[in-house]
């Protein structure tokens, strides 16, 4: 097993002149580093903070075509109080990118819970941003006794309603569309997004945001291809294949948090008021004038949620024999 490190340096934050050194202190945020290593010969990016801290681990997984960057403004928030970790998932980022990866829910999962394994972390608290949020709970339910909260954000695998351009994306000849796209978007993303802001004033910044970033992504062959594989094992042309809310129940007794954009144009908010629902013990954050990306358009609200989450519930205690009982029990 190889680990290379290098250091991330956060985003910078005001300091008031007027406060106090005490409170300048405690609002520093923690230094987050990269890393890198080699599980099943292929090498797994990460980004981590707060392993001195003695707080509780935190594993926050992005998106599909996206990375670990996702949460770049949360992770200095967030590491001052915990071991918070963020690993580019298989076929995204700086991770690997195989032709022949398993690109498939169950597969992101266990990924997860070998790098998890590899890093000494018996358990921690997921959370999960849309396809990551699918991931989360996949994880939860074939390794419980390994989750000890849950927080799902604008989460996917809740409901079958998705994007039409996600829709599209599961048809024949994506792959040679996504690169066509990646090279338009390389010359004409600027006023691509300004028009898309003008023509849809609904859609946050932060969608638009993504959507560049995710074509930068497909200047790469292999994040392509690894976008193609994982989209349609997901999606299909009516919508999500998997819908995760048949199993919720498993999740009663699991801490979880909720959370979505009331402006999400990508993933319906009914989905996480309908998972609410479902689970009424679980916490609802509705944030106001955000869309798909709630903690990149208002971090320092999502980091104290979260933070407040971690510090405000008890771990889960779920084995596997407890997990038989609700099974049969439902």
């Amino acid at each position: 097993m190889t680990t290379i490190v290098r250091t991330v340096k956060p985003p910078r934050r005001p300091n008031p002149t007027h406060a106090s050194p005490h409170r300048q202190r405690r609002a520093q945020p923690a230094e987050v580093a990269q890393h890198e290593i080699i599980l099943h010969g292929q090498p797994v990016n990460y980004l981590e903070t707060g392993a001195d801290t003695g707080g509780p681990v935190v594993v926050l997984l992005h998106g599909m075509a996206s990375s670990s960057q996702t949460w770049a403004t949360v992770m200095p928030l967030l590491g001052t109080h915990a071991h918070v970790i963020a690993p580019d998932l298989l076929g995204h980022g700086l991770s690997a990118k195989p032709r022949s990866g398993d690109y498939s829910l169950g597969a992101y999962a266990a990924g997860l819970r070998d790098l998890l394994v590899a890093l000494d972390v018996p358990q921690a608290t997921l959370a999960g941003h849309s396809f990551g949020g699918g991931v989360a709970m996949q994880f939860a339910y074939q390794f419980p006794e390994r989750t000890q909260r849950l927080a799902l954000v604008a989460s996917g695998g809740l409901g079958r309603d998705v994007t039409l351009a996600l829709r599209a994306a599961t048809l024949p000849g994506t792959a040679f569309a996504v690169r066509v796209a990646a090279a338009l978007a390389a010359r004409w993303s600027a006023p691509l997004g300004v028009a898309l802001a003008r023509v849809m004033p609904t859609v946050s910044k932060a969608e638009i945001d993504g959507l560049a970033d995710a074509f930068d992504s497909f200047a790469d062959h292999g994040a392509r291809k690894a976008f193609t594989h994982t989209v349609r094992g997901a999606l299909n042309l009516s919508g999500q294949r998997l819908d995760g809310t048949e199993r919720l129940y498993l999740l009663a007794d699991t801490p979880l948090l909720l959370v979505a954009g009331n402006r999400d144009s990508v993933i319906p908010i009914a989905h996480t008021l309908a998972a609410h629902e479902v689970l009424p013990d679980s916490r609802l954050e509705i944030f106001d004038d955000a869309g798909h990306f709630p903690h990149i358009e208002q971090p320092q609200r999502f980091a104290h949620l979260l933070h407040d989450f971690l510090t405000t519930t008890t771990p889960a205690q779920v084995d596997t024999e407890s997990m038989r009982r609700q099974l049969l029990d439902h």
